[in-house]
């Protein structure tokens, strides 16, 4: 039996909307961006959403928005993954999102803390929340883990090195657990984005929000909701059906270093 940290605030709002039919779903990362607009997707598909993410005062308004229920989630700490997922008696759905980018620094000039802290939110945590919420998973009868890669998963570029290095991992992580549930009832797919404008920019660029705009200049690029029309649709597939991989890209672009932008005529 998991127990729960005392330390830790665990707040839990009773859905106010109809639904649930599909099962249990978890989000992690659901403050805010792509974690979000899921936990809105799938409550408006029939699921019984728990969000989890650090800001509380974030998930509180998203759980009278939609009806979710939401516990305090950090995936980086042992403690908040054990908490959280004692308070989740099942689970038919993980989608493992939280993770982002914190430098813009070639290799040379590495923050090696900053290294360290994106391998845990992007690769360990990712496999912080399988473990512990695989045994449901499978006990479900038809489990499905899907977790938000990204192009740079694909695509080495420079200055972004740490982040490169944390995707890679997630991909191959990703790849190698799909092969190894061969023949259990958990399916896993990985959904890899290209441009999507977040808050992942202004995250990256410590809040500069002139240099996060200008990632996005002259490029209609994905939005939240896109993606987590991906993360539905992928969820919403027939048992036998297993999404191993989708990318998704704005149409103007076609790679991490192929971007066709309009410049303005002003």
């Amino acid at each position: 039996m998991r127990g729960a940290s005392p330390s830790l605030r665990r707040v839990s709002v009773t859905p106010t909307i109809s639904g649930g039919e599909r099962g249990v779903a978890v989000v992690t990362g659901a403050s805010s961006g792509i974690g979000a607009a899921a936990v809105r997707a799938l409550r408006g598909d029939g699921w019984d959403v728990v969000a989890g993410a650090r800001r509380a005062e974030r998930l509180e308004a998203l759980a009278e928005e939609t009806g979710a229920r939401w516990h305090v989630l950090d995936v980086t700490e042992d403690d908040s993954v054990e908490a959280f997922v004692a308070a989740v008696p099942e689970c038919r759905l993980l989608v493992n999102n939280a993770g982002g980018a914190l430098d813009w620094a070639t290799v040379a000039e590495a923050d090696l803390d900053r290294w360290r802290a994106m391998y845990e939110s992007n690769v360990l945590g990712v496999v912080r929340m399988t473990q512990a919420l695989l045994p449901e998973l499978e006990a479900s009868g038809d489990g499905q883990v899907i977790t938000i890669g990204s192009i740079a998963g694909w695509e080495p570029y420079p200055h972004g090195g740490g982040y490169n290095a944390a995707k890679f991992a997630v991909r191959a992580a990703v790849s190698a657990l799909r092969q190894e549930l061969l023949g259990r009832p958990v399916r896993v797919a990985e959904i890899d984005p290209g441009m999507v404008e977040t808050e992942f920019s202004l995250v990256r660029f410590e809040g500069d929000a002139n240099r996060a705009a200008a990632v996005y200049e002259g490029v209609t690029p994905l939005t939240a909701e896109d993606v987590a029309e991906c993360i539905r649709w992928v969820a919403a597939r027939p048992a036998h059906v297993n999404i191993d991989r989708l990318m998704v890209l704005p149409r103007d672009q076609t790679s991490v270093h192929r971007v066709h932008r309009v410049r303005s005529s002003g």
